[in-house]
This record gives C-alpha cells, sequence and structure tokens, in this order.
C-alpha cells in the first residue's frame, strides 16, 4: 500500500489533496512541517509526499520551492484543490461569543475581509487550519473559533458557524505530490525544472530563450534567493512537454550550456481541479 505524507492534522485541505489525487486505498501520515513530508517521501519505496505549492490568492509557498532544491525528490503529479474556509466552534458557542480566532496564517489572510467584522475576536495564527480545530476540541475552548475544511469540523465534531468565509471564492491551492523516483506521466505532459544563471547583463533572457526558440510554453517563473549566496537566486520554471520529448530536450541541453546550474525536477501529467 503507498503510504502519503501530509503536513497538518487530519481534516487539513493537504489531506483532502491527497485523497483526491490517489482515489485508491491509501495510508495517510500527518506531520508537523513540510520538511517531514519531503524526509518521509526521500525513504522511497512506497512512500509519497504531498505539500502545497501555489494558491490562488497568495501566491507561491516559498517554503516548499525551497525544500525542492534541498531534497532528491521528483514531483510526480499535482492537483489543484477548490478551497472553502469555514468558522467552526464548539457545540452551542455563538460567533458572539468568540473572542479568539486560530488559524494558519495563510487562512487568516484569505479570510480577512470576513475577519474584520467580528469586532471582539482577535486572530491568531497556528500551525495548520485542521490543527487549530483539533485544539479547540480537546481543551474545550468556549471563547474560540477555528478557520478550516468542512471535514476538520466533521472529525473534532465541531459547529460551522459560517460557512465559505474566504474573501475570494476563487481561491485555489496547487498541490504536488512527491516521489524518490521519477514517474511516467499518463496525461497531458508538464515538466518543472530549476536553473541557475551568471549575473550578467542578458544571462536570463538568454536562459528562457531556449523555450521561445522552440515553442515552448513556459507557464510558471518563479525566483527564490540562493542560501548562503547573497543577491544570487534560483529560478522555479514549468513549462509544457515532457523532458524526453525531443524540443524540450533540446531545449534542456541549450540551458545546460547558458546556465550555471539545470535541475529537472519532474515531468508529470497536468492535473485536475477538485472541490475542496
Amino acid at each position: 500500500m503507498i503510504s502519503v505524507a501530509f503536513q497538518g492534522e487530519p481534516g487539513a485541505f493537504s489531506e483532502q489533496a491527497a485523497r483526491s489525487f490517489f482515489r485508491t486505498r491509501v495510508q495517510l501520515i500527518p506531520c508537523r512541517h513540510f520538511k517531514d513530508v519531503f524526509r518521509f517521501a526521500a525513504r522511497g519505496g512506497e512512500r509519497r509526499g504531498i505539500v502545497p505549492i501555489e494558491n490562488s490568492v497568495f501566491g507561491s509557498v516559498h517554503e516548499t520551492y525551497d525544500l525542492l532544491i534541498r531534497h532528491w525528490l521528483f514531483i510526480g503529479g499535482e492537483i489543484t484543490l477548490r478551497v472553502h474556509h469555514h468558522l467552526m466552534a464548539m457545540p452551542r458557542v455563538r460567533t458572539a461569543d468568540l473572542r479568539f480566532v486560530f488559524s494558519h496564517p495563510q487562512a487568516l489572510g484569505q479570510c480577512e475581509q470576513f475577519l474584520r467584522t467580528l469586532k471582539n475576536a482577535r486572530q491568531i495564527p497556528y500551525y495548520d487550519t485542521a490543527g487549530a480545530a483539533k485544539m479547540i476540541r480537546e481543551e474545550g475552548r468556549m471563547n474560540a473559533g477555528a478557520l478550516a475544511s468542512r471535514q476538520a469540523a466533521k472529525v473534532y465534531r465541531l459547529r460551522i458557524l459560517r460557512r465559505n468565509v474566504e474573501s475570494n471564492h476563487q481561491n485555489y491551492t496547487r498541490f504536488i505530490v512527491l516521489s524518490k523516483k521519477a514517474t511516467i506521466p499518463s496525461g497531458r505532459p508538464k515538466t518543472s525544472l530549476a536553473f541557475a544563471a551568471e549575473n550578467v547583463p542578458g544571462a536570463l533572457f538568454r536562459a528562457l530563450g531556449v523555450f521561445a526558440l522552440r515553442d515552448i510554453n513556459l507557464i510558471k517563473i518563479e525566483s527564490r534567493p540562493v542560501a548562503g549566496k547573497p543577491w544570487e537566486y534560483l529560478f522555479y520554471v514549468d513549462v509544457t512537454g515532457h523532458s524526453d520529448d525531443a524540443p524540450l530536450k533540446d531545449a534542456l541541453h541549450h540551458l545546460d550550456e547558458v546556465s550555471t546550474f539545470v535541475r529537472v525536477l519532474g515531468s508529470y501529467s497536468v492535473g485536475r481541479t477538485v472541490q475542496g
């Protein structure tokens, strides 16, 4: 059986993403931190990890990008989850009773407009959305609420006070699946890679030009600072196609000639979108 690690407690959005991606019986392993998910997947065998990499409102998850380059893992798939945040509390607690609202910092940010209407409730960042719901149940907090998923309310037997309180209702999070071995895409492929270029005029232009010259669509580009090297950057790129396809294979050879570092992070099928 495949074992899949995710960051958070049971009921977390990452758990929902894992269930939706695999669609078969898997063993789900909750982890406290993203780094624990990567370490679990790095043990190989039938172990996988799933982590968020991008949110349509808050942008890229920088910790995921940084961990990708620190571990020798491949991206083996992706799935996009429509994120709904719900305000929940202990049974018999009313919205007016709340003095604190706990959730992950990104969830608090994604519900900023609604939270401003709670004049007497202070926002408290927590390590995980479902973890916040779990804490309220375990501590029996009668003056606190959590922003979390509908599944979290079910798991921890909390009452949903307000549904769909995210400020932007086009709120999606893209998750990637981590594997020790590269996978073979079963559908339309895309490839993720990282590269570094010299800090000289035209270097980035030449690097990105290898894709334009071959009519390869560049879907996304993200830059992250190189640890220990101030003002040097790694560029993470998503492009269409498989790394073994002739045009992309040629582009990668060309990129290797004009860059100081190139690493293919994985070729995998373009993911589907599911409701959270």
